[in-house]
């Protein structure tokens, strides 16, 4: 039983954390274009990777890799305001945000990783909905697929 559950966790965590990637691009989506408001005088190169710091941040992904290493660096701070401002300026987030960061973290569990400060950072900054319930892993993925269409990230599924 216990081997058959791991094929189980093998084939699902993958999968979950395709569903983690689109609520991200969701939220890189929405983060963007406010971000070109918020600093015109930046050029679009320039939203774009303070965009995906933005995401990377809340997420606790660190790119190690040049330019992207030095760009956080030199951006930090405004980085943190705007992971900071977040659960204000995109309240409408606030569900598919804390379930992503949930199943992330229950998938880096599986997987001997502890991510259990990137959550609590987001709760902390009042990300995370405390009075949720954690998803299981089909109606994470339906929300997933809602977000997706919504957001024109994935296709929509026609019924015949």
């Amino acid at each position: 039983m216990t081997q058959n559950k791991k094929k189980i966790d093998a084939k699902l965590v993958p999968v979950l954390r395709e569903g983690i990637d689109i609520i991200k691009m969701v939220l890189f989506n929405e983060l963007k274009p406010f971000l070109e408001k918020r600093y015109p005088e930046r050029d679009p190169g320039d939203i774009i990777r303070l965009t995906g710091a933005v995401v990377n941040d809340l997420f606790g992904v660190e790119n190690m890799e040049e330019p992207f290493a030095s760009f956080t660096r030199e951006n930090a701070h405004i980085i943190k305001k705007e992971v900071e401002a977040i659960a204000t300026n995109f309240d409408h987030l606030h569900i598919p945000l804390t379930d992503a960061l949930r199943i992330q973290y229950l998938c880096d569990s599986n997987e001997g990783v502890n991510s259990e400060s990137v959550l609590e950072k987001a709760k902390n900054l009042n990300i995370i909905l405390t009075d949720r319930e954690v998803p299981l892993p089909g109606a994470f993925m339906s929300l997933v697929r809602s977000f997706g269409v919504a957001y024109k990230i994935l296709e929509q599924i026609k019924k015949e």
